[in-house]
């Protein structure tokens, strides 16, 4: 039996879900010491500015991946290397939107600790999905891939 998982980048998990832990655990950490981070007028405006302007990116991405017929599910193949509409500017638009959704919810609620995870949220991501896609896109795709990886940032 073939092994289905050999042409992925073998992540963690699903990045929504560990952004989605990060917020679980933040909201908690809110409710049991509530400290506000913005004045009360600007706290839903921003967080809703934040989330608002987050998915344009995320939009973007995947409006340009469909359009390449290639997977946004990291669990599959990656057909493709993208590197044109958001992917010009980050290497990762999609994982750049989450954090402003996340720092955006974080606004909205007006919790500075609902931020207080958001480090380990990145570093997990860098570790557990960033740095294993870039692995897996470098062997898929060689010196383009490197070639692409030293013009565009990471994150921005």
């Amino acid at each position: 039996m073939p092994d289905s998982t050999r042409d992925t980048p073998g992540v963690i998990t699903y990045p929504p879900l560990i952004y989605a832990a990060g917020l679980v655990i933040g909201y908690a950490l809110h409710r049991l010491w509530p400290v506000a981070w913005l004045p009360r007028g600007w706290a839903r405006l921003t967080g809703a500015l934040l989330i608002g302007i987050s998915a344009l990116p995320a939009v973007a991405a995947l409006v340009v991946m469909t359009r390449a017929h290639t997977s946004v599910d990291p669990h599959r193949p990656t057909t493709r290397l993208v590197t044109h509409g958001p992917f010009r500017y980050s290497r990762n638009p999609i994982y750049l939107a989450f954090t402003l959704a996340y720092v955006g919810v974080a606004a909205f609620v007006n919790g500075l600790m609902l931020l207080a995870p958001l480090p380990g949220v990145i570093a997990i991501m860098q570790r557990g999905v960033i740095e294993r896609e870039e692995r897996y896109l470098e062997r898929k795709f060689g010196d383009s891939y490197r070639q692409y990886r030293a013009r565009v940032r990471r994150w921005i």
